[in-house]
């Protein structure tokens, strides 16, 4: 499976745990990780290559330059490293034709190989949409005249990526951006729903997009069927959404117990 990620070394640690999550969950896979960067030393990098190799897989590293990005608009506190995942696409090798974008705030605790998969029907893009009235409705007004059904979370991101090469155009990007900064919260994620909303195959949330923070709104409009030892056994991604993470000291939020346990295995 590839599996891209993009990150500043604010986030290394994190990466090992996710990434420990990853590998320790499929032990019969093969990944090849793809990391797009625009900042990380030769010693950050070095050391990344050794622990991906010494788990038995694949490390490609792919440094940005800031001249890729020159003309490129950015938003508030945002950096053109917004764009990375969205135009992957022109960096990764043309071979590459099917990635899965993973955040590394998250955890891999079941099976992703049924994610990877999914027939996209013709979409460029596979992710879930945290279904609450509130945040859909919102965000459909934010990002008017664009229709869209559902606002998706990019953090996990199936991508057809011959189907992007011929159909997502850089320029229609950056207009974008230039015409609707002001009301871009966040950026990448606005792009992708504002402009591809149609392109997008939904896929199940609690399974493969799921938000402890939510985890009473779960199981209350489930009926109790998505308690604890539901997600565990059943749910594929748990991805810690929001400003408060599980690696800093004051989160008290659910399954901190789990991901403290991922953290003491990657050896961060």
């Amino acid at each position: 499976m590839n599996v891209l990620v993009t990150l500043n070394a604010n986030y290394l640690k994190p990466l090992k745990v996710m990434l420990t999550s990853l590998f320790l969950n499929h032990p019969d896979e093969g990944f090849h990780v793809y990391l797009m960067h625009s900042s990380l030393t030769g010693e950050e990098l070095a050391d990344l290559h050794r622990y991906v190799e010494e788990r038995g897989q694949r490390l490609s590293a792919i440094l940005i330059g800031d001249e890729l990005f020159a003309d490129a608009p950015v938003v508030k506190h945002y950096s053109k490293e917004m764009y990375y995942r969205i135009l992957a696409f022109k960096f990764l090798p043309p071979e590459v034709e099917r990635i899965l974008y993973l955040d590394p705030d998250l955890m891999i605790i079941n099976e992703i190989r049924s994610l990877y998969d999914t027939d996209l029907e013709g979409c460029m893009f596979g992710a879930a949409y945290h279904d609450r009235l509130s945040v859909k409705e919102v965000n459909k007004l934010r990002l008017l005249p664009y229709e869209i059904e559902a606002y998706y979370n990019t953090g996990v991101l199936l991508m057809d990526l011959a189907l992007q090469r011929q159909s997502i155009k850089e320029r229609e990007l950056f207009s974008f951006v230039e015409e609707h900064r002001i009301k871009l919260i966040l950026p990448d994620q606005d792009i992708i729903n504002a402009l591809y909303s149609k392109s997008i195959k939904s896929v199940d949330e609690v399974r493969y997009n799921y938000d402890p923070r939510y985890f009473k709104y779960y199981k209350l409009v489930s009926n109790g069927k998505f308690d604890m030892d539901y997600v565990i056994k059943n749910s594929s991604i748990i991805h810690f959404c929001g400003k408060r993470k599980p690696w800093n000291k004051n989160y008290s939020g659910y399954f901190h117990s789990l991901y403290k346990h991922y953290e003491k295995l990657a050896k961060v």
